[in-house]
């Protein structure tokens, strides 16, 4: 399936070509661009990351989605990655671009992301994490029917400092209650 809609009337969508200026707008701040393995500070650098998040579609190993909003315009992006078929997990990942913060975009598109990991891929177990410094992530989280799990201690490392990551897990059989 190559389009998913929310309730909320937002659509998730393969990412396109058209979508650098949002990718780059999206990595602009050092928060964001410390957590990609290769930079994105040019529309040629959010080139070759649409594209690397092509590549991973086609071949099966990652599917990563650009949250657009009314006209069209990439608000976020969620993504499963870490596939693993023989026991039915996988990652899930979401940003929002600064100007859709505190929209509803990010817990939207993950919702829709899992049910469609649930429903189409038949995974049963999907898991996130965020630092434990960033609330607005661990809400996302929460608002997607995703339970906390424990903290992994110094997971990330961004420059010299460690962070602590919560993990937060969903299954395909959690009763859920977006109501």
């Amino acid at each position: 399936m190559d389009e998913l809609t929310t309730p909320e009337g937002l659509l998730l969508r393969p990412w396109l070509p058209a979508d650098a200026p949002a990718v780059l707008r999206a990595f602009a701040p050092a928060e964001m661009d410390r957590q990609t393995d290769r930079p994105v500070s040019d529309l040629a650098g959010a080139l070759v990351w649409i594209a690397a998040r092509t590549r991973e579609r086609g071949a099966g190993t990652g599917f990563s989605w650009a949250v657009a909003g009314d006209g069209g315009e990439a608000l976020g992006c969620v993504a499963l990655t870490v596939l693993n078929r023989v026991h039915g997990t996988g990652w899930v990942s979401y940003w929002t671009t600064e100007a859709a913060r505190g929209r509803g975009v990010a817990p939207a598109g993950v919702r829709a992301l899992a049910r469609w990991a649930f429903e189409e891929l038949g995974l049963y177990r999907l898991e996130l994490g965020h630092r434990t410094d960033n609330p607005a992530s661990c809400r996302v989280a929460e608002r997607s029917g995703f339970t906390a799990e424990g903290v992994e201690r110094g997971k990330l490392r961004y420059g010299d400092v460690r962070y602590d990551v919560e993990r937060h897990a969903r299954l395909a059989d959690d009763a859920v209650d977006f109501g």
